[in-house]
């Protein structure tokens, strides 16, 4: 290796911010000999992941292009993007660059070495040059934000055997950028101060050649050698150590830039052989299908299979540094439940397999799973979502009656899957954050799945001879089902006589109780400022109601279901030129500022192109196929490049910015959920059914119309009122004797808890041959030897 005493000044340097989030190309090799994942944005390769899907290692490199004396480009701010896929459903791209002012363009591809940890660029440099300017010089500005973080990085030009390579290196993470041409300077220098795109912009070549910049915000720069060739090759590679890294590139040169593209390309198509094939009506189905399968490939790591991040973004990056980790390359058991029944769909066995398997080894002790994690399974943030506890257990249950799980494994998975069910029913049905991972109650979509996952789970116990388990699963999801009216259903408000229906399903009930009681209540939602946020509970509308249909809970045509359709549609619907599109609820603060500008205080959510999957999946379940082939291909229409966004811009354009009406926004890009909602709906207009429907729901609360005959006390939900026809159930946590009288305590009767073997204890107590209006009741509990101390009472009526 060189070394130098010249030590660029301004240390150290400005501090370090991420890339936009609107990819228009990601990829990596399915090769299990490389571990890296690179991402493509405004035609510039941008963040390299490795040696996980949740380890950044860099920011962007891109090329400037100098005349030497007055004429200055970049290449991502000062040309016009062209990006295809060299194959479909193929993760390698051809970029060409296109000068605005016609000085030069830049045609490139861009693939991962199959064999080895680097990203290789194949690059045709065209300069014009004519009596009016000189011809145009290239240069490479690398800006490494090595193990997620644009501070510490060290960075150095040196020599690997003999040839020049530029390094960087933080912590125990190496890379080296070699060149086939090799270079004719090289610099290294702190961002904002002395590094490359500085000098240049100030001087249109470079006057500065430093050779080593510690622990900073650092950019690497060289002068791209044309003379011999007009096409070389770039590598960069990764490794362990300057050594590994620079090894990696420069066999990847050796090895030759069309050998890994056959090989790389190859192996895509090899493993899409393996799909399920839904193109045969592809005027109608499935434009992006494969391209949709690539991303949730692409999203699985290597290291830990079956461990799919949300996204290789980090949402509107460019205003987010060091302090923003995580980005959304973490993953979210919630997405990736909801990712894998993609693959699913997919029928590839292999991939749903490393999926079970990881959420299976990623439990927390108490049965539930962190609301995210980085991909080893050590927490992110720290929140509860029930619905993604619902969801596991359901995406078991759909796995085994797919026959993708033998019984020897099954056996396998229960006891954890027993653990999440013990989970859902002790805490359930309120979340501590509903899907949307802000508030806190009974909510639509969470109650939904979490209703879907006990008649799931109560399948998995018969399978596992566990019939008390499944007896008391059932139970508890009729009650819960026979409550969802009561708890989410409001009438006579201000929308609902505004929009002309009787009632609706809101958004979230933060009590168990009746919603007509806390329509009037105040609730101030998150990514506001101050009260901002403050909303009556019964004005908060919120897509989620959908969950109830597409959990096989209601029918589609359900009157209280088709009240909340119009009402979704009156405050959520927007319509884009390329179709309709959905906001997640009222005054959603998640999103750009009127002015474009991301805001975590004045933010305003946009549409989710999600939303219209889910909705094309509603119009499924009302048998209207064509309205669901149109909300598909208005899904294809929001994507870019194929690339479905988390939110699209639903307001006037601001093309400074990069925001159309209708087109992605700033948010993360590509999402991994809105690419499997996309294929699954593929799936359910080719088989005319919701592909995804659980197995037990609709015939027991659609055709069967099972209800409950139970009412639930327990400690942390207190029912006040039960109806004489019921059976009163007092739920505890520990056994207990229940001394209750319905005379005011002249008689009275003991009862010992039962046991239902997932650590709740029952007594039932019917209510149709009572003396008086109430019941009352205390405990004396068997393990600690003492009273309760105070008596509790319900009313029957």
């Amino acid at each position: 290796m060189g070394s130098n005493s010249i030590i660029p000044p301004g240390a150290p340097g400005m501090p370090g911010t991420w890339t936009s989030s609107s990819k228009s190309g990601i990829g990596k090799s399915v090769n299990s000999n490389s571990f890296l994942a690179f991402t493509i944005g405004r035609g510039i390769l941008n963040e390299v992941f490795y040696p996980t899907e949740d380890m950044a290692c860099l920011r962007s490199l891109e090329f400037l292009v100098s005349d030497g004396n007055r004429f200055f480009s970049e290449e991502k701010n000062d040309t016009d993007h062209s990006i295809n896929w060299m194959k479909e459903g193929v993760p390698a791209f051809h970029i060409i660059n296109t000068c605005k002012q016609r000085r030069y363009s830049i045609e490139k591809e861009i693939i991962s070495d199959p064999l080895r940890n680097t990203v290789l660029q194949q690059i045709i440099f065209n300069p014009s040059s004519n009596d009016t300017w000189p011809e145009c010089n290239l240069y490479v500005l690398l800006s490494p934000h090595i193990n997620n973080n644009g501070a510490g990085n060290s960075g150095w030009k040196g020599f690997y055997h003999g040839i020049p390579m530029l390094f960087a290196q933080r912590d125990n993470t190496s890379l080296a950028l070699a060149c086939s041409s090799g270079y004719l300077k090289c610099s290294v220098g702190y961002v904002g101060v002395s590094d490359g795109y500085t000098d240049l912009k100030q001087h249109y070549k470079m006057e500065w050649e430093y050779q080593q910049a510690d622990k900073g915000n650092i950019a690497l720069t060289a002068q791209i050698d044309f003379s011999k060739n007009k096409k070389v090759v770039l590598a960069l590679g990764f490794g362990s150590t300057p050594g590994d890294a620079a090894n990696q590139a420069w066999s990847s040169i050796l090895d030759g830039f069309d050998l890994a593209r056959e090989r790389y390309i190859y192996e895509w198509q090899k493993w899409q052989r393996l799909l399920k094939n839904l193109k045969s009506d592809r005027n109608t189905v499935g434009r992006n299908f494969r391209s949709s399968a690539a991303v949730l490939r692409i999203h699985d790591s290597k290291k830990f299979p079956g461990g799919i991040i949300a996204s290789l973004s980090i949402p509107w990056g460019n205003q987010k540094g060091d302090g923003d980790l995580g980005g959304y390359h973490l993953v979210w058991p919630r997405d990736l439940a909801l990712s894998s029944g993609g693959f699913l769909e997919l029928k590839t066995e292999d991939n749903l397999l490393r999926v079970l398997n990881y959420l299976m080894s990623t439990q927390k002790s108490d049965g539930s799973w962190t609301q995210n994690m980085w991909l080893e399974g050590t927490p992110y943030w720290n929140g509860i979502q029930m619905d993604q506890i619902a969801l596991a257990i359901l995406l078991v249950d759909n796995a085994f009656n797919q026959n993708f799980l033998n019984k020897e494994r099954i056996a396998r998975y229960w006891p954890i899957v027993k653990k999440a069910i013990i989970y859902l029913v002790k805490n359930g049905p309120s979340t501590e954050q509903d899907r949307w991972e802000e508030e806190s109650g009974i909510t639509p979509f969470t109650l939904a799945a979490e209703i879907a996952a006990l008649l799931a789970g109560a399948a998995l116990a018969e399978a596992n001879d566990e019939k008390e388990v499944a007896q008391y699963c059932r139970e508890t999801a009729d009650y819960w089902n026979d409550n969802i009216e009561r708890w989410l259903y409001v009438t006579d408000t201000a929308i609902s006589k505004e929009i002309g229906v009787e009632g609706y399903y809101m958004r979230i009930n933060p009590s168990g109780l009746p919603a007509n009681e806390v329509k009037e209540q105040y609730l101030n939602l998150k990514n506001h400022e101050g009260e901002e946020g403050k909303i009556l509970l019964g004005d908060l509308i919120c897509v989620d109601a959908i969950a109830l249909v597409r959990f096989g809970l209601r029918a589609a045509d359900d009157p209280l279901v088709l009240n909340t359709i119009k009402v979704i549609d009156a405050k959520l619907k927007v319509n884009t030129p390329s179709g309709p599109c959905w906001h997640r609820y009222t005054k959603d603060g998640y999103g750009e500022d009127q002015n474009g500008n991301f805001s975590s205080t004045h933010g305003i959510g946009r549409a989710w192109p999600l939303l219209t999957g889910e909705r094309g999946h509603y119009e499924i379940a009302a048998g209207r196929i064509d309205k669901a082939k149109k909300l598909l291909k208005a899904m294809e229409l929001f994507s870019n490049n194929s690339l479905l966004p988390e939110q699209i811009w639903d307001a006037t354009d601001i093309p400074e910015k990069g925001l159309f009406f209708g087109k992605h926004s700033g948010s993360a890009m590509p999402l991994t959920w809105a690419h499997a909602e996309y294929i699954k709906l593929c799936s359910s207009i080719k088989k005319k059914k919701i592909c995804d429907l659980p197995a037990y729901t609709t015939q027991r609360y659609i055709k069967n119309k099972v209800t409950s005959l139970i009412v639930v006390w327990r400690f942390n939900h207190q029912e006040k009122i039960i109806s004489f026809k019921k059976i009163l159930r007092i739920e505890v946590l520990a056994e207990a004797n229940v001394r209750w009288t319905d005379n005011n305590w002249e008689t009275y009767t003991d009862l010992n808890t039962k046991d239902t073997n997932i650590g709740i204890f029952v007594v039932d107590i019917p209510c149709n041959n009572l003396r008086v209006s109430n019941i009352s009741f205390t405990f004396f509990w068997e393990q600690a030897n003492h009273w309760e101390n105070k008596n509790f009472e319900i009313k029957v009526v």
